[in-house]
């Protein structure tokens, strides 16, 4: 069961022709003109954004469901999604922001004992389209030598053209200079207290929460529930307020610290931010991830580039200069804090990390005042446990602030490093 045409790629049998259901076409174009021809799964729509590709082998629903991937198409390296459906404990937010999903292989008849429903099913309710069926590797190719672009994916049957297809993506806009945290921010502030998933029976037990407790309000950038499940994990009492709010509103509410969430697009184009943090990190105790790194390093006076197809997966080896420690880590961004932008911004800033494949800056410390912050995803959700730490290394911070102590990120960083 497949077809080729002058710009297809061949397609495979899927669950839907197994029973007897004939698959919907897709086709997702790029602005160099290439196109891939599938089967549709999710919305019935027309959708456009930048085409990145995900290397995770698991996950797939925490992908969706991360706002750090909003106006973004996923393509997943991984060649077999859906066999373990989804269920709402899953979820990362509200609901998946991307703006498409690409895929080798769809399982349209999930196998888990957590399944509430399909993976297509959910990417349909929120007006995402997916395409499956393609050879993933030749986009993911096509990827890294040219490097990310904007494409077009439709499930539309009626809007199937090449040239049509290929006229929008010429034409739609990317990323750069867009404020994406805009769209995808709570519109209110809120209280978090759920911790971390209790897991299975049998397995090893967590070690117990602080017992004192500490408020930390927390901005939402695009934030994932599993980071704020953490931060409770480690005792603190958290407070989510929208990607704006004025410094002197989070400083009324007499925080402990600050954390700067993960998010989508471009650092240097969201709005009002800088200012506010500016201020807040001569106040609070600061801890950023991902995004939040980013826009902390551009309110310390650096400045952010944008990578050629950007970091996307749980496999990035991050290495900590303190230790020599390589992690491997869980990433998703495709714009880089630069390095010498800090040094010449007269800020005593430490670079901490930086990823081994590229020597890209992965993690910032200051060497005066409370302030760090890590490029990766900490909370392993999905991806791995190993930069869990950075969780503890903030309680740390903030709780010897909080006790009066002169305590600044550098050291936090150099002096947890050797017993992690």
């Amino acid at each position: 069961m497949t077809r080729r045409g002058d710009d297809d790629v061949a397609t495979q049998a899927t669950t839907s022709e197994l029973l007897g259901r004939p698959p919907a076409p897709a086709a997702l174009a790029l602005a160099d003109g290439t196109i891939y021809r599938g089967r549709a799964f999710g919305a019935t729509t027309v959708s456009s954004g930048e085409v990145v590709f995900n290397t995770s082998l698991t996950g797939y629903q925490e992908i969706a469901t991360d706002p750090s991937y909003a106006g973004q198409i996923v393509t997943m390296t991984y060649t077999q999604i859906g066999n373990v459906g989804v269920n709402a404990a899953d979820d990362e937010s509200r609901k998946p922001f991307l703006s498409g999903f690409v895929v080798k292989e769809l399982y349209e008849a999930p196998s888990n004992y957590r399944a509430e429903g399909t993976f297509s099913a959910k990417l349909a309710a929120a007006g995402v389209p997916g395409l499956s069926g393609i050879d993933t590797r030749a986009l993911v190719r096509r990827i890294r030598d040219g490097g990310a672009q904007v494409g077009v994916l439709s499930t539309d049957p009626a809007l199937q053209d090449r040239d049509e297809l290929v006229e929008r993506a010429r034409k739609a806009p990317s990323l750069d200079g867009v404020d994406w945290v805009a769209r995808v921010t709570c519109d209110a502030a809120y209280a978090f207290g759920e911790g971390a998933w209790k897991g299975v029976e049998g397995q090893l037990p967590r070690p117990p929460r602080p017992g004192r407790r500490l408020k930390i309000v927390a901005y939402d950038f695009g934030v994932k529930r599993n980071i704020l499940r953490l931060l409770v994990e480690q005792g603190f009492d958290v407070t989510v307020v929208p990607a704006t709010t004025p410094a002197a509103e989070t400083l009324a509410l007499e925080p402990d610290g600050i954390f700067l969430s993960n998010g989508p697009g471009d650092p240097a184009a969201v709005e009002g931010v800088r200012p506010i943090v500016r201020e807040l990190v001569t106040k609070k105790p600061v801890f950023g991830i991902c995004l939040g790194h980013q826009i902390l390093g551009l309110a310390l006076g650096g400045t952010t580039r944008k990578l050629k197809f950007g970091h996307h997966g749980g496999n990035q080896p991050g290495k900590d200069l303190a230790t020599g420690k390589v992690a491997i880590c869980a990433e998703n961004h495709g714009y880089a804090v630069e390095a010498e932008s800090l040094t010449a911004a007269g800020e005593p800033v430490e670079i901490t990390h930086v990823n081994l494949n590229d020597q890209t800056v992965e993690g910032l410390a200051h060497a005066k005042r409370p302030l760090f912050s890590v490029q990766y995803h900490p909370e392993a959700s999905p991806g791995p446990h190993d930069a869990a730490y950075f969780f503890s290394r903030f309680r740390e911070m903030v709780e010897r602030t909080a006790n009066g102590e002169s305590v600044t990120g550098a050291q936090i960083c150099a002096s947890r490093g050797a017993s992690e």
